[in-house]
């Protein structure tokens, strides 16, 4: 199976993208003018001394999870730290979000919720309040405030509810990380995602609902069921903040869509990732149950390493010392990306 089976082809999504921002050719010039091209997981914008980073993301179809498992109270969380991460990801410290909740069908007191098995009704009240708690608590995470933010109920476009933000951060002009001082030789060290996060649903939820399993089953040799392990909330990797004060840092990647495929969004150089992290159980079960194939998991999901950083030899044992982390691998003059498995069954390499 791949995401493209399940409905999403990162390939054709990328060609969307490439035509629309081809449009896109007005900028302010003077004060306020941008730093940074479209593409970049932020996008920044210069204020003399320092410049303001802004970012937008939203939660997508994890929420049909959790739909079928009427439990919200954890996606808000999503929300914030995919666009907090993306911050994070250019140097820039996370101030505020603004939120958007697009809500479809409605009823006096209830909102009609699709989920894959069909459509539920559930109460307006006990939803906003759910989803409030994880947008705090994100927030309480990440050391922002949530300034504001609009719902919209649009029946003949949503059918159900979409939660995303945009968020703002500031960072010194000299100290944006952006990947152009990225060398062959840098170090790759990455530090541990906490499962699936918030990517790659669409293929989740093909993967479940063609298997015999539900949601509600244990996850095999797990203690949680395949939903909760679901639902367990993207890290917010705020730690990075403090270290790049301190580290010499070339370049911050957070691990989205299209997987590992991000490494190629902020240099020419190539990787080569000789010791990944092991994957949670999670990956291990999809990838299995599935039918999917290395490199298609490697494309698509985190794979267990949701955030890196690259960086010039001799700095990596100030991050080792501080954080739990580890050397994966390191920049190669050579383009492209090479995956050591360590899989003998498998084959060794996987080219992405």
């Amino acid at each position: 199976m791949r995401y493209k089976d399940a409905g999403v082809d990162i390939d054709k999504a990328g060609r969307f993208i490439k035509i629309l921002t081809a449009e896109i050719k007005s900028k302010r010039e003077g004060f306020g003018r941008p730093l940074t091209e479209i593409g970049h997981y932020s996008g920044l914008i210069d204020l003399d001394y320092f410049s303001l980073a802004i970012t937008t993301d939203g939660v997508g179809t994890k929420i049909l999870v959790a739909n079928e498992l009427q439990k919200w109270d954890t996606i808000g969380i999503d929300c914030v730290a995919m666009n907090v991460n993306d911050l994070i990801a250019i140097g820039a410290t996370p101030l505020a979000l603004v939120d958007y909740i697009a809500i479809g069908k409605t009823d006096e007191e209830y909102i009609f919720l699709n989920t894959d098995k069909g459509v539920v009704k559930e109460p307006f009240d006990r939803l906003a309040r759910e989803i409030g708690k994880g947008l705090n608590e994100g927030a309480k995470i990440s050391n922002i405030s949530i300034v504001g933010g609009e719902s919209a109920i649009i029946p003949d476009i949503v059918k159900g509810i979409d939660l995303a933000g945009t968020a703002v951060g500031v960072v010194d002009k000299d100290s944006i990380i952006n990947g152009q001082k990225i060398r062959p030789g840098d170090s790759i060290i990455a530090i541990g995602s906490t499962g699936v996060h918030s990517n790659g649903f669409t293929l989740v939820r093909k993967i479940i609902n063609d298997s015999d399993y539900t949601y509600y089953d244990l996850l095999p040799d797990g203690d949680k069921t395949i939903g909760e392990e679901l639902l367990i909330p993207t890290k917010i990797y705020s730690e990075v903040i403090d270290i790049i004060k301190e580290v010499r840092v070339n370049g911050l990647l957070h691990i989205t869509g299209s997987g590992l495929l991000n490494l190629k969004r902020i240099t020419k150089y190539g990787f080569d990732i000789y010791d990944p992290l092991e994957p949670q159980p999670i990956f291990k079960f999809l990838e299995s149950v599935g039918c999917v194939d290395k490199e298609e998991m490697y494309r698509t999901f985190n794979m267990g390493m949701g955030f890196m950083m690259i960086v010039p030899p001799g700095e990596e044992k100030k991050i080792l010392d501080r954080i739990d982390c580890k050397i994966i691998g390191k920049v190669t003059e050579r383009p492209g990306i090479r995956v050591n498995l360590k899989d003998k069954e498998y084959g060794r390499y996987i080219y992405l």
